[in-house]
């Protein structure tokens, strides 16, 4: 599983188009909209988090900018829900900076956001899907 946070800027000319419902239908991705600005006959923006095989993802944004949109990559972190962790371990064992790490002997995952490379190695190893992509600034638009 890919996932990236990303700014879509649509040309006047592709605003009244279904270009993300496409997306989402012809390369069988899944999306988030974060926030997004469309007005008819106008350029709008969008904030999307976009997620899939990492093969049909590269297809799709290739998709987008056929399609005129501008697509630029969020500022993002990676972020624990801690209600959703269960302490198991299992991001620690794919994490190449060590932010994440057991603590030991009480057995709790450590998340150093400070090392944190934002490789998104975590995301897929979590079972749980605590590891999450979330945009460091909400305040596009």
């Amino acid at each position: 599983m890919y996932s990236k946070i990303l700014i879509l800027r649509f040309p006047k000319t592709e605003v009244q188009k279904p270009v993300v419902c496409n997306l989402a239908k012809n390369f069988d991705l899944n999306f988030n909209i974060l926030n997004a600005t469309i007005y008819s006959g106008k350029e709008g923006m969008m904030v999307l988090e976009l997620w899939g095989n990492k093969k049909i993802f590269k297809q799709g944004v290739q998709y987008l900018k056929d399609q005129g949109v501008i697509v630029e990559n969020a500022a993002q972190a990676i972020e624990r829900d801690l209600e959703k962790c269960v302490h198991c371990g299992a991001c620690t064992a794919v994490c190449p900076t060590g932010a994440l790490s057991v603590q030991r002997p009480e057995m709790l995952v450590i998340f150093d956001q400070k090392k944190c490379s934002i490789c998104e190695f975590c995301i897929p190893a979590c079972p749980t899907r605590a590891m999450v992509i979330k945009p460091k600034d909400t305040n596009f638009l």
